[in-house]
């Protein structure tokens, strides 16, 4: 019986190729409009916690606005924050502007950052050459310095950097690295970028606090834990002063991103849904006709002993055809939609199971409810008023 079904089923769709197409289309539109917009969401979503996650997703980062008697951070806050549980690091950012010089070559307003040992061993696939700074050239405050790529060929082209001299705010420094070359992100390119221990910089630079400093976690799962404990100590360094400091705990921002687009993929595949949904409608109004011009061959069926329960299955099985097929066409258009975004707007393209089978899934489903009711109508026509048709 389901054989035979299944044959009479794919008999009638290629009948009406024309009409058969048209109800695919609008299948072929919603899962495609799914499939797509998902895809795209979640291959940005990549590209937007990887680019948060390169910052230090094990990292939380404060920020000292300082108040008027405290302007910022000091070597016994940082030991402070170093004691802190599950702290693996500290690692102090003093920043300015300074002027280089070598020889004859000048160059003014270059970001000039102090660091630590720390930052360099947390950060491990920064270096191109050379060292980074280590803990004797904080603790003695040596005067040298490692270099972003374009500063090196500004200065150093078509010779070893390592162990010249550069003169930075009328200071002698040593060349001991040189950074990668790095691209612009969120974190920004340190191409164009002069490191130099903290220590250092806070006397080159003529800063007397320290404004911003990034925490390593040797734990990022106790996140929250670490950061209420740092922001205990912080209260005790500013007096408890309103707003005098920010924390920035990394890995609360990228879960937060991640529910964000997460909600946003759910929204914009309800409003995809919509258009499956009037693809199923089309399928309805399909079989609605179907059934009204096939009223002889039902009666003829019927009078021959056909069940309702066959009549039902066979139009049943016609829509589930429709919408299957439409949902694998919108696959495939889905696929190919979603993968050329992602070639053009630069991000990863990635494409889950679940995300598949909620497209074709649905198209089922679709096929199912909205074929359920012209097949019932078909199956309960009396024979005998679908052969007066005769």
């Amino acid at each position: 019986m389901l054989k035979e079904s299944i044959k009479m089923s794919w008999s009638n769709i290629t009948h009406n190729k024309v009409r058969s197409f048209l109800t695919v289309l609008g299948v072929v539109i919603g899962v495609s409009s799914i499939i797509a917009l998902i895809t795209i969401v979640q291959g940005a979503t990549g590209s937007i916690t990887s680019q948060i996650s390169s910052l230090g997703a094990d990292k939380i980062t404060i920020q000292a606005v300082g108040t008027r008697l405290k302007q910022g951070l000091s070597e016994a806050d940082l030991k402070q924050l170093a004691q802190v549980k599950l702290v693996g690091g500290v690692s102090p950012t003093v920043s300015g502007i300074a002027t280089l010089v070598k020889d004859s070559h000048v160059e003014t307003g270059v970001s000039v950052q102090g660091k630590n040992e720390t930052y360099f061993k947390k950060e491990t696939d920064i270096m191109a050459i050379g060292r980074g700074i280590n803990i004797l050239d904080v603790n003695d405050k040596n005067q040298v310095a490692v270099l972003g790529s374009d500063l090196v060929k500004d200065f150093f082209f078509g010779i070893n950097p390592l162990g010249q001299k550069i003169l930075i705010n009328g200071n002698t420094f040593t060349i001991v690295g040189v950074l990668k070359a790095s691209s612009s992100t969120i974190a920004g390119s340190t191409n164009k970028l002069a490191m130099i221990p903290y220590t250092t910089a806070m006397k080159t630079l003529e800063i007397g606090y320290i404004k911003s400093v990034d925490v390593y976690m040797s734990d990022s799962s106790k996140s929250v834990a670490i950061t209420n404990d740092l922001t205990t100590v912080l209260n005790t360094a500013f007096n408890y002063y309103k707003d005098s400091f920010n924390v920035i705990n990394m890995q609360n921002i990228i879960n937060m991103i991640g529910n964000i687009t997460g909600m946003m993929a759910l929204l914009l595949a309800g409003i995809a849904s919509i258009s499956l949904l009037v693809g199923g409608i089309g399928i309805m109004n399909m079989m609605l006709v179907s059934v009204t011009e096939r009223t002889t061959e039902i009666g003829l069926r019927k009078a021959l002993g056909a069940e309702p329960a066959q009549i039902q299955l066979q139009f049943l099985i016609e829509s589930i055809f429709i919408s299957l097929f439409g949902g694998i066409l919108g696959l495939l258009l889905g696929i190919l939609i979603a993968l050329a975004a992602s070639i053009l707007m630069n991000f990863t393209f990635i494409l889950t199971t679940w995300t598949v089978l909620l497209a074709v899934g649905f198209a089922a489903v679709v096929g199912i409810i909205f074929g359920l009711a012209p097949a019932r109508k078909a199956s309960r026509l009396n024979p005998i008023d679908a052969l007066r048709h005769v």
